[in-house]
């Protein structure tokens, strides 16, 4: 079950990431839904999918806490 909530996670910053404050807002509910392992392996995934999104690079910051 809970891999299945990162799998989503994923899905909706993919969809979502057209409008960087949405992709922002989406970000910081995933963080607060994940177990800690499984935002280390979406930290992993956000910066494999934002490399070629400079206007996404500010998301990270939802991250480092």
């Amino acid at each position: 079950m809970a891999r299945a909530m990162l799998e989503y996670t994923k899905t909706v910053l993919q969809k979502v990431s057209f409008d960087t404050k949405l992709f922002c807002k989406e970000l910081k509910k995933a963080v607060s839904r994940l177990l800690p392992d499984e935002i280390e392996e979406l930290k992993i995934w956000l910066h494999q999918f934002i490399t070629d999104k400079p206007e996404l690079q500010q998301s990270i910051i939802y991250l480092k806490a």
